[in-house]
């Protein structure tokens, strides 16, 4: 504990770290839940009476996270330039040097 902080300060901290903590998990909550299709209507997870205590039905879990952009299934192009033979010449020298450890 840091000597030159009050109690009240401390908690205030805490009390601020708390509540972040709360906004975290209530975004990450929506950002999991965007997208998802509620059948049963209404706030899931919630009973008005009696009626409401049927099974409910179990939803698969989503395969991706739909809050998540897509990523590319493929690399980029591959490119290729044709080296003349000066050009392929000094190139098998560097590869040489380099290959030597110098």
């Amino acid at each position: 504990m840091s000597e030159h902080l009050s109690i009240p300060q401390l908690a205030g901290v805490a009390v601020l770290a708390l509540a972040a903590a709360v906004v975290w998990v209530m975004c990450l909550t929506r950002v999991l839940r965007r997208g998802h299709d509620d059948s049963r209507g209404g706030v899931s997870g919630w009973r008005s009476g009696p009626a409401d205590l049927v099974a409910l039905p179990v939803l698969p879990a989503p395969s991706v996270l739909s809050g998540l952009p897509a990523q590319r299934q493929s690399g980029p192009q591959l490119e290729s330039v044709e080296l003349t033979p000066a050009e392929e010449d000094a190139f098998a020298g560097l590869v040489r040097r380099f290959g030597t450890g110098r």
